[in-house]
Formats: structure tokens, sequence, C-alpha cells
């Protein structure tokens, strides 16, 4: 959430973020109105209180005559003090719920506009030119089930569309892929994690995962537990109710989880193969920082994940997201997009989001500093980074690095978990 005193001192920034993100701007007056009504209502529930004790004291040193009158009085204060208390409750929740509701405040520099409105930063690597070597690239699927490395018939006959089974090489290159991220992560100073795929309401909520993303969201009503979409969230939700001493900090986790996603409103949407599936594997690197260090913190995240990209030999490039595809806990994100030979297009692979103070104070995640010899204690910044998703990383490393034969060049930077493997080759059937 965002902190209540910048919506007070600059409404019209927060309405701004608002509109810039296709938001309610009629949100952010709401938000005034119950937090004007939340403070007036403590400040009414102080004066009973204070004049409830002063009166207390009173009782005991009046007369006969006096006390009568005084304690009709305090009969009268026990029950204004009550309802005021009801009153503030009332009153802070009001002011709770709209105040979830509202998204980060957007970066200044993030491009205005929707999901197509993005500014592409950096481009890295070579596209190959597949007709000048002779061939025409096959997808992924069908690269896939001639090396026996995906089954999407056998997934949907136990698990319904958008479940797939990893077989043979296929499940190899995943266990590659994620031990070469996971020794990229913990070479940069990453502590390796493997964290819970069940989280109670508050992670979820706290990280904002609750909100305009809720419809991807699988939701285990008999438990009230949620299953993660990303470690982010079991991460975000680590050091929850904490206080971090700044010189503990940064703190920096790269996280391994299974992922569900409902893949809500993607009808029709890269039905074939793996590239968008309702369970998968990912490694995610989460930084804890203090807030001045935020935005150096973001270019160093998406600096790992281009070194990973580039280690994959993978084309691909940087895009700042525009300020209507963000996610509501993010000021700013960048994405790599890997080039799909098949589909002529780069795609998501990685993504890396700033999320300044926004989860610490959902999640109260503080850190405690000297600043002037006194010791303050104030929320931090949390920020993620996807280093590998294992689907779309799959159907890139398959298209781009096949050869005409079928078979799949392996790059070298996964060759020693694969066993010395330099080629993944078809099956014989």
């Amino acid at each position: 959430m965002i902190d209540l005193r910048l919506l007070r001192e600059d409404p019209d920034r927060v309405r701004a973020s608002q509109r810039a993100r296709g938001e309610d701007v009629a949100l952010v007056d709401a938000l005034l109105s119950a937090d004007e009504r939340r403070r007036s209502s403590g400040v009414r529930f102080d004066e009973l209180r204070s004049e409830q004790k002063a009166l207390g004291k009173l009782i005991p040193k009046a007369t006969p005559e006096e006390r009568a009158q005084l304690l009709q009085k305090a009969e009268q204060l026990k029950t204004d003090v009550k309802a005021a208390e009801a009153e503030q409750n009332e009153a802070d929740e009001t002011a709770r719920q709209l105040l979830l509701q509202l998204g980060n405040i957007v970066h200044t520099d993030v491009p205005v506009g929707g999901e197509e409105d993005f500014v592409v930063l950096e481009t890295h690597g070579t596209i190959r030119d597949f007709a000048a070597e002779g061939f025409e690239p096959k997808d992924h699927l069908e690269l896939g089930e001639a090396l026996g490395a995906i089954d999407v018939e056998r997934g949907a006959k136990v698990s319904g569309s958008r479940f797939y089974y990893l077989t043979g090489v296929g499940a190899l290159l995943e266990l590659a892929l994620v031990n070469a991220a996971i020794a990229q992560a913990t070479e940069a100073g990453f502590i390796p994690m493997l964290t819970p795929a069940l989280v109670r309401p508050r992670a979820m909520e706290g990280t904002g995962f609750l909100g305009q993303a809720a419809e991807n969201v699988y939701h285990l009503e008999k438990d009230d537990y949620y299953l993660v979409g990303t470690s982010e969230v079991p991460l975000a939700a680590y050091h929850m109710d904490e206080i971090i001493e700044a010189d503990k900090l940064p703190l920096r986790y790269a996280g391994f989880s299974p992922c569900f996603r409902r893949e809500a409103g993607t009808y029709g949407k890269d039905t074939r193969g793996i590239f968008r599936v309702h369970q998968f594997d990912k490694v995610e690197m989460f930084s804890y920082v203090a807030p001045e260090d935020a935005e150096n913190e973001h270019k160093r995240l998406l600096e790992w994940e281009k070194q990973w990209l580039t280690s994959l030999e993978l084309p691909f490039q940087v895009i700042d997201v525009a300020t209507g595809d963000l996610g509501a806990s993010a000021s700013r994100k960048f994405d790599c997009e890997a080039w799909i030979p098949t589909q002529g297009k780069y795609r998501e692979l990685t993504s890396a989001s700033n999320c300044d103070s926004f989860q610490a104070r959902r999640l109260s995640v503080r850190m405690r500093d000297d600043k002037d010899g006194k010791k303050v204690v104030q929320p931090l910044a949390t920020l993620n980074g996807t280093l590998c998703a294992v689907p779309r990383t799959i159907v890139a490393i398959l298209e781009n690095h096949q050869l005409p034969d079928g078979s799949v060049r392996v790059p070298e930077v996964l060759r020693p978990y694969l066993g010395g493997r330099e080629v993944l080759e078809p099956i014989a059937k």
C-alpha cells in the first residue's frame, strides 16, 4: 500500500498514477474522505477516553451527593466511548479496504498506455535466418515430441488443457535449467530457497495478488489457502511482521517453486504446447533493500536476467512495460522478451519489478536505521525478478537452437548439468 501521507500531501500525483494505470480515479477521493473520517473518529475516541479517565479519578474523592451525579455521567461516557470505539474501528477498516484497492504509484519514467505501448530499451543477440540455412523451423511442440521431451496429450488426459508432462530429456532439461539458474543466483550472492506453494490469505493479499490479479489465483476454499503463482509471494512474506537491521541489507533470495495460474481471460491464446500453462516451475530472485537503493537494485536484477539469457545464447529485447500493464504492486517493470522463431516475435521470458515500499507496508516488513543519532524504523523496499520460468525457457531454447534434422544444440552453460550432452537428438520411433 502507499504511504497515506503522500495521499494527503499530493493527491494529484496519486490521481495521475491511477489514471495512467487505467484504474478508478474516484477511489482517491473516496480514500481521502475515509482517511479524514478515520482520523476525526480517532480524535473523538481519544477525547472521550481522556474524559473518562479524568472522571474516574474524581469519583473516589467526591461527596456522596456528587458521586451519584458523577456515576451517572460515567455510565453515559461508557456508552459514548464504546460507540466512538466502534465508529473508529469501522472507519479504520473502511480506509484500509480502500487503501488495499489502490495500486502503487507509477514511476515518472514509465511509458503511459496499455499492453502494446511498451518502449524497447535494448536488443541483444542475432535472430537466425532459417531460410538462409535452408530449412523451415519447427515449433517447440513438434521438436519436443520428436525428442521425447514433451507430452501434452497425456497431460490433457490426466489434468485437462494447458497441462503437460516433461519426459526424458525434457525433464532433464528442466533440472539443468533450474540448477544452472540457481548456480548463477548463488554466485551473485542470493540465498537459495525452496518455498511453500500454499500460503495464507494475508501473504497473498500483502503481495498485491488479490486485487486485479485475483482472477488468476487458485483458492482452496475449504482450507482458505492460496496456490502461489510465483515464489515472490512466500519470499515477500518471509520477513512479514519483522524489523530488519539496516546493516543486514540487502537481503537477496532465489526461490524455486511450482507456480499455479488460472490464466483467466486467455481463452484461445497460446493454446499450443507449453508456452502458457496452468502449472510450471520457476526460479525467482527477490530483494529486500533500503528505499533509497531500490532503483539501483532494479537495474541489478535486470542485469542478472540479461546475463542469464545471454548465457543461454538467446536473442532477446528489454522493454519498459507501460503503466496499464503493470501489476498493482510494481512502480516500474522491465521485461526481457526472447525471440520465438515460429511466432516471428519476441515473447516475455523474464521480468523485473520495483515495488518500492508497497508490499513492505502491507506485510509490515520494516528496517531499523540510525539517522542523526536516533533509531528510526520505517518500511523497506522489495523487488522481484524472474530468472527462469522453465516452460517458456524450454520453448525458446528448442526453437532457437534447433538443427535441420530436428535435433537441438545444447547451450554451453547447460552442458555440465546434462552429462556433457552437446545435442539433444530425436528418439527412434
